[in-house]
């Protein structure tokens, strides 16, 4: 392959809805450009981008897919993405490294929610992109309804370069109105016949003309000008006029085409070719210090790595983008994440499987590299005179979690791997080993996030494995002030043991002050803060731990003891054994004895007296709270927001936004265990939802006596 330089290189996401035909598409671009010469299909299980078995038997993608070809001296470089929201972690690390997006939209159904959550992410990054109504050979293909759909969007931003003629069977060919032509395709033929426009069709194409001439004359004042004057654009004019109109993320230019019946496939394929913007023409990324990295092919080489598989025979396949420099093979490289050296011993461009050696890729391109030493997605690798580290990906919070186990203990260890492995190919799934659940715990975004899952480690690695419903990590915590006293005392021949505290425990939170009196059963006791440890739980919240000893009742040095036991009650709190926090601990007074006292004495006095002190001091349990927000069709929301009322969610706001209807909730992670399958099964997969961590709020008593219960029914069992 020849060399390609920054400014012939094209890197372009191909997004949208599952189901908008993208891997189809796909393939009729490899096919049209003579890197394959038969056309699979995702019926027959045989088409470049959905290459994994899991792909391939359940028909859908479930990783993004680089492919590269070239057309026209320019390097194009597409990542095919999931479209099922479920696997959205390819979407958002393939529109960080790639500079636009080409949408598809099903010319059947129109905007759908993963069209719209899709969109939000090219929106926040500020990507150009091109528009693509797909399947116009759908028997229930409607484009002026797609097109509408997509306007009551975007706005006026949404502007036809195409229009189609007929749709369903009848699809037979499109007017392009940039270049003032129609092409119509034969039964059987691959190739258009390029015809002028008829007579019935002038005035709808005279129509979308004047509007895409002012709107690529817009975009640039010279162009502006021009029009004025002449009242016209040449057809280069125009097409500067729309790339420029891309770069502001004013303009875009929607198409129409069949990518199963390779109708149109090719006239978008010469449009990005020449519109699609190269590397040096978008703003720069910025590097974790905020400095601009400018593809600079001149310059130090810095390598991103955005994506990482496993492949069979293969091992691992890593795959980059070249952000700086020139990289070539051989060439050695640090690490800056883990301080590693790495030499780059191949180099290749990709479609799919089909890799094709590559003697040296510029600033800009996107590459693979196999079977590297110690390389993992996020990593960032550097020449000498490069310090670049780039962290600009973030990923969307976990929708949907269960516990896992392996069927056969045996396989416990080699899951544990497995599952590594797996999050390196996609940083979506969180794997969590819980000392306090006693669980390993995956948290993915959706049941068909963590179904594919489970397929694979059944399937290719060959681990039966089991999800369970997760423990919840609840908390508990005091409601009012509290005192006691304990003293261990223990004598055995020898050196005994003695230990006395008296402590008082109450509630806290951020900034209260420390009354100098409290009261219990109408006696006072007066307490002094002469030192304060606030210890910032590993859990959540804090122990504010008071030493008010006067006198000399106990010595110093045995306060880390009396704390080290309060922390230990507190690792498995008195109701459901579960983490406790925020609570103050005022040392008041105790006893030592000259002889026998010692360490363990008060770290058991100081565990003992706390734990009565908790006990009598209104404990009461907490749980977790998710901000949940839901975008859902308006005719849905009613069955929604009841639903959410079930979960004992409290209803915070709601907002329309371009015919979705925005709610927001808080509700307890108990409650969201199934609401992923319950939200598609109410809106017939048309709603989707985030939710995020927001506070640990008091359980209500009913809850709270079910919890009681079931512990102490756990506890007889244990």
């Amino acid at each position: 392959m020849k060399v390609y330089k920054t400014n012939e290189t094209k890197n372009i996401a191909l997004i949208g809805n599952a189901g908008s035909g993208k891997t189809t598409l796909a393939e009729a671009m490899l096919f049209e450009s003579g890197l394959i010469k038969r056309r699979g299909s995702v019926e027959g299980k045989s088409t470049v981008s959905d290459y994994f078995p899991v792909e391939k038997d359940y028909g859908y993608s479930v990783f993004s897919t680089v492919f590269s070809y070239e057309w026209k001296d320019k390097l194009m470089n597409f990542i095919d993405c999931p479209g099922s929201d479920d696997f959205v972690g390819g979407v958002i690390s393939s529109l960080h490294v790639t500079d636009m997006a080409l949408m598809l939209i099903d010319a059947a159904n129109g905007v759908e929610v993963g069209t719209v959550n899709q969109f939000r992410y090219v929106d926040e990054l500020k990507k150009p992109m091109v528009l693509l109504v797909n399947r116009m050979d759908h028997e229930k293909a409607d484009y002026d309804n797609t097109l509408a759909g997509l306007r009551e969007f975007y706005g006026n931003k949404v502007v036809p370069v195409q229009y189609p003629l007929g749709s369903g069977s009848s699809f037979d060919g499109i007017v392009d109105v940039l270049k003032q032509k129609m092409y119509q395709w034969k039964p059987g033929s691959a190739a258009p016949e390029v015809l002028e426009i008829p007579d019935s069709e002038k005035e709808r194409a005279g129509d979308y003309y004047q509007v895409l001439l002012e709107a690529a004359a817009e975009n640039d004042e010279g162009l502006m000008e021009k029009y004025f004057d002449q009242g016209s654009l040449t057809e280069e004019e125009m097409r500067d006029g729309i790339h420029k109109g891309m770069l502001d993320h004013t303009l875009f230019p929607l198409f129409c085409a069949s990518a199963e019946k390779n109708m149109a496939v090719h006239r978008i394929m010469n449009f990005l070719n020449m519109v699609a913007p190269s590397p040096d023409e978008v703003p720069a990324p910025v590097n974790s210090e905020g400095e601009e990295v400018k593809p600079d092919a001149s310059a130090p080489a810095s390598l991103f790595f955005f994506k990482t598989t496993v492949e069979p025979h293969i091992g691992e396949v890593s795959y980059f983008k070249v952000m700086a420099g020139t990289v070539k093979e051989g060439d050695d490289l640090t690490n800056i994440n883990r301080a590693s050296k790495e030499r780059l011993a191949q180099l290749y461009t990709v479609a799919g499987q089909i890799r094709t050696k590559a003697e040296e890729l510029h600033a800009g391109s996107i590459g693979a590299a196999v079977k590297l030493k110690d390389v993992r997605t996020g990593n960032t690798l550097n020449a000498k005179g490069n310090n670049n580290r780039f962290d600009f990906i973030k990923y969307p919070e976990p929708r949907y979690r269960r516990a896992i186990r392996a069927l056969n203990e045996s396989n416990a260890e080699k899951m544990s791997e497995a599952l590594t492995r797996m999050k390196e190919e996609d940083p979506t799934w969180i794997v969590e080993v819980s000392k306090e659940l006693k669980q390993t715990i995956v948290s993915g975004q959706g049941e068909f996030h963590l179904r594919t899952l489970k397929w694979r480690l059944e399937n290719n690695d060959k681990i039966e494995i089991e999800y369970l419903e997760p423990k919840i990590p609840y908390r508990e915590t005091i409601t009012k002030a509290a005192r006691a006293d304990y003293r261990h005392k223990k004598q055995s021949g020898g050196a005994g043991q003695f230990g006395e505290v008296h402590l008082i425990v109450e509630p806290y939170s951020e900034g209260m002050p420390m009354p100098e009196v409290y009261r219990f059963n109408g006696q006072e006791f007066k307490v002094q803060n002469r030192d304060t440890q606030v210890i910032e739980l590993d859990w959540g919240g804090k122990l504010v731990f008071v030493n008010s000893i006067v006198g000399g009742a106990i010595d110093a040095r045995f306060l880390p003891a009396i704390l080290k036991g309060i922390m230990g009650r507190m690792e498995q709190g008195p109701l459901t054994g579960s983490y406790a926090r925020d609570v103050r601990v005022i040392i008041y007074d105790g006893k030592m004895h000259p002889v026998d006292s010692n360490e363990i004495s008060f770290m058991l006095a100081g565990r003992n007296a706390f734990s009565t002190a908790f006990k009598n001091a209104g404990p009461k349990i907490l749980e977790p709270v998710y901000d949940v927000t839901v975008s859902v069709p308006g005719e849905y929301m009613g069955d929604v927001m009841s639903d959410l009322q079930g979960r004992r969610a409290m209803i915070m706001g709601m907002e329309s936004e371009k015919g979705f209807e925005k709610l927001k909730a808080k509700v307890p992670l108990k409650e969201m265990s199934t609401y992923s399958t319950s939200l598609s099964s109410l809106s017939g997969g048309r709603a989707s939802f985030s939710m995020k961590f927001a506070s640990y709020e008091l359980v209500p008593s009913d809850v709270q006596e079910k919890l009681l219960k079931a512990y102490e029914e756990q506890e007889k069992e244990d």
